[in-house]
């Protein structure tokens, strides 16, 4: 089973400022003259790992990072004014041309693969290929499956009740609604008790065998905080997105060659996610692991994601070498 690359560090750092409110963090790792890629994080808030660097091989790839609005390294902290997957889709062109990148290859993983389908339906001749994991549609019946009573509950019902402590039980009919409420509120206790409540959840939801490095990462407050309050910002306005758009506009991807990793046990984005996506998109391929849940970080995951970027970076040399 292949495993990720040796850790590596950034050859640059950038602070780009997107408006009056936003500054991004963006780093650069690898081959300054090699393809390049952008590599679009969870979440969204969820913010960049070190360990999304290694996924990559670095004599070969020019990996692009950045923080999207709101999280990480980028400021303001956990900001949602002016924080829409419109602005994030401007912010990935303005990266684009701050950089003097011609095209680029994306990398997405969860809500990275919503981003990813919503930039190249919106700028496909920018794209030269995908490799996405575990794919997140945005639809309602995805928001309902995690977020409301029925779906992932069903299957982790002890996390589930933890997931339900910090409200009532007159505000369980609208879960996101009431979650919303708390973590834009002015109660400081009552905002970073619905942030780890939210937060564990997921975290205990995405892995197919528990993880204490997962857990962690997901609690630890700032990311707790910026991750919560983000998707539950995204998430009541329904991403942003009309519905089905993604799929609607699947017919603008012909011509993008990509790979579609997806765990067979993913509890936070079914697979129906991703095998649907695959009937729409005509120029993509689907592998499905067998033996793995949601996270990247995964073995399986690890091994199929590293595979697939190999060949898709085989793929976009040999059309180059075409053109």
């Amino acid at each position: 089973m292949i495993i990720l690359y040796p850790d590596i560090k950034p050859y640059s750092e950038h602070r780009l400022s997107v408006g009056d409110l936003h500054t991004l963090h963006i780093e650069e790792c690898g081959n300054r003259d090699g393809i390049p890629v952008l590599i679009l994080h969870g979440g969204p808030g969820a913010g960049c790992e070190p360990f999304h660097r290694r996924f990559f091989d670095p004599e070969k790839f020019r990996i692009i990072l950045f923080d999207q609005r709101g999280c990480g390294r980028s400021d303001p902290h956990a900001e949602l004014r002016d924080n829409t997957t419109q602005h994030l889709v401007e912010d990935m062109e303005k990266i684009r041309e701050h950089l003097d990148v011609d095209k680029w290859m994306l990398f997405g993983g969860s809500w990275g693969t919503t981003l990813a389908l919503a930039y190249a339906e919106a700028h496909p001749e920018m794209v030269t290929g995908m490799v996405l994991r575990g794919v997140f549609l945005c639809r309602d019946m995805d928001l309902e499956w995690f977020y409301q009573e029925g779906g992932a509950s069903r299957i982790f019902p002890d996390a589930w009740e933890e997931y339900l402590k910090p409200l009532s039980a007159a505000e369980r009919g609208d879960i996101l609604g009431a979650f919303y409420k708390r973590l834009t509120g002015t109660d400081e206790i009552a905002r970073m008790a619905a942030a780890k409540a939210w937060a564990l959840w997921e975290g205990h939801c995405a892995t197919l065998r528990p993880s204490h490095n997962v857990i962690d990462h997901f609690s630890e407050p700032r990311t707790a905080i910026s991750l919560a309050r983000i998707e539950a910002h995204y998430f009541v306005n329904k991403a942003f997105l009309e519905p089905n758009q993604l799929l609607d506009n699947a017919h603008k991807l012909e011509g993008i060659p990509g790979i579609i990793v997806h765990g067979r046990y993913d509890m936070v984005c079914p697979l129906e996610n991703a095998s649907t996506l695959s009937r729409a998109w005509s120029d993509a391929e689907l592998h499905i692991v067998r033996d793995a849940g949601h996270a990247a970080s995964e073995p399986g995951i690890v091994d199929a994601l590293v595979r697939a970027i190999e060949d898709m970076g085989k793929i976009i040399e040999d059309a180059e070498n075409e053109g």
